[in-house]
This record gives structure tokens, sequence and C-alpha cells, in this order.
């Protein structure tokens, strides 16, 4: 059976650099984007073939209009995309690069997603619950994905959350650390980078320390990217690492940790082993990373 994947978090506008560049300050030209990492992975994880379900806000903008039409023309499920009057979708500038982009949040009404937007009775038999740091960064979306995560946990279901967090989008570093122990309190499945690591705990944090951090509050298993250098989970129970899949690069690195996220996801919940799985996000990180433009419309990880 094919359980609904419910993501929620920041739906937004990515405006990214065409040049390739260290800085925004560099960058001239932009293009816009459907963004947002939960929407980015619901995007590719129906790509792959899975019915998804996308919990949000937007503005009542023609920039709302245009995310919640992208997402519908991917077969991605916008039901409960919440429009928020007098409020306007929220914007992401991006410099172009091969590493971590910089960025310029404009948050607008994907802070303001309200408790009664959210279905929390039909996350009953979901095959999924995944959030991100960054929607966890303001109330009141803040209670809103908390109370989900809860919910979501005690009907049974798996708990997925991007761990990108951000000093820029939350300030109080402590808060944040608290909010990503909760979650690994409910045996999260966490996805994480050195580059996250340090930007939460502290620029000397070493791979090993943050993994055994993240297991000691609690993590169902942690996926620790590291670009080229492939990818590694840690769990109670295993310890498996792959190298990157080889790539001609022809985009930008802005989206490959969701596409790689979806790979993982998808071969994971289908039953593939921690190997496998990683594999099989790397495939979709390499695939996103040798596009110059979107991804197809479907993928299929064979």
């Amino acid at each position: 059976m094919n359980k609904t994947l419910w993501i929620a978090g920041e739906l937004l506008v990515d405006l990214i650099g065409q040049e390739i560049r260290d800085s925004l300050f560099r960058t001239h030209t932009f293009r816009r984007y459907a963004g947002g990492s939960p929407a980015n992975l619901a995007a590719n994880l129906s790509r792959l073939g899975h019915s998804v379900q996308l919990v949000a806000a937007v503005g009542q903008d023609g920039l709302g209009d245009y995310l919640v039409h992208e997402a519908e023309r991917l077969g991605v499920g916008t039901a409960h995309v919440q429009r928020i009057a007098q409020t306007p979708t929220s914007m992401v500038l991006l410099s172009r690069s091969h590493e971590t982009p910089e960025f310029i949040a404009y948050r607008g009404a994907d802070a303001h997603l309200e408790p009664a937007a959210f279905p929390y009775e039909q996350l009953k038999g979901a095959g999924l619950f995944h959030c991100t740091c960054f929607a966890l960064s303001l109330a009141p979306a803040r209670e809103t994905l908390k109370r989900a995560a809860e919910t979501a946990h005690a009907f049974g279901v798996p708990i997925s959350l991007d761990m990108n967090y951000a000093p820029s989008i939350w300030p109080d570093r402590a808060e944040a650390r608290q909010f990503v122990a909760h979650w690994c309190q409910l045996g999260a499945w966490v996805k994480v980078s050195l580059d996250d690591c340090r930007r939460l705990f502290g620029e000397d944090i070493q791979e090993e320390e943050a993994i055994a951090q993240l297991l000691t509050w609690g993590a169902g298993l942690v996926c620790f990217t590291k670009g080229s250098a492939g990818s590694r989970l840690k769990s109670a129970h295993e310890d498996v690492s792959v190298p990157a899949e080889p790539v001609h690069i022809l985009g930008e690195a802005t989206g490959a940790g969701d596409a790689f996220w979806s790979g993982f996801l998808s071969a994971y919940l289908r039953g593939a082993g921690a190997a496998e799985a990683l594999r099989s996000g790397g495939k979709m990180a390499a695939l996103k990373l040798s596009i110059d433009g979107p991804m197809p419309e479907k993928v299929s990880l064979d």
C-alpha cells in the first residue's frame, strides 16, 4: 500500500543567481523557482511515485498562486496549503554555488501556518511526517508543527527532520537545540551535514561528536551528508558509509540535499537496507547536480 507521506513547512519562492558567484553582492541576475526544502522534498517524492500531501502557508498573491500551481503540476497534494491574507508569500535570495550558497530569507506567510490548518487526525496511517529547522524557527508555525510531530509519533508514524539550521533564520541557538532534541526524542530520522552541525553546536564540533549527540538525544538514525565524500548512516544498530555518485556538475548545489533525502526516504520506506538507501539518495543528488534547471517530472531510481 502506498501510504501518504506528509511533508510540512516552508513553501516559498527561490530567486537563484544565474552566475556562479561566492556572494549575493556579486550576483546580478536571478531566476524564479518554486522552493522551500519541504516543498522540494515533496515534489521529488512525488516524482518517485509516492502519494504526498504538502502542508504549508503562502500569501494570497501571485507568488502564492505560482507555488501552488507548481506543486499541483508535479502531483503533490495541496489541499492543506493555507492562504494567508495581508501577508506576502515568503522569498529567499540565493547565490548560485557548487558549495553551500549564501542566502537571504524574506519571511512572510510561511511562518503563519496555524493549528487550524493542520489535519492532525489524518496523520493516522501516514507513511511519514517530515519538517525542517527552517520551518520551526518562527511561531505560530513552530507550535503547529510540534503538535503535528507529536501526533504522528503517537500514531506510530516515522518522523523525519532536515536539520537545516541557520543562525540568520533562528538566532536563538539554544532554543533551536531544544527543538532538535525534542524531535530526536520522537525517534526522528535526522538528515544533517557538518555545516549544519557547526552552525547548531559550534564551529569546533566534528562528525563523530555531532552524530553521537543526536543519537544520545534519541534520534532513530542520523544520515550525515558529506558532499563529494559521500554519505553515512549511523543508528544504534549500524554504521554504514557509501561514496558519492560520479557526476558532471551543470546545476547549482541548491536543492541537492533535498534530492538526496527524497531518494533515501523513497528507498528506505520501501524496505531497502541502509547502503542501498544511501546510494539511492546519492543518485538523486547527482541527478539534481547534473541538470541546469528543474528535475524531470518523473524519476526512476533504477
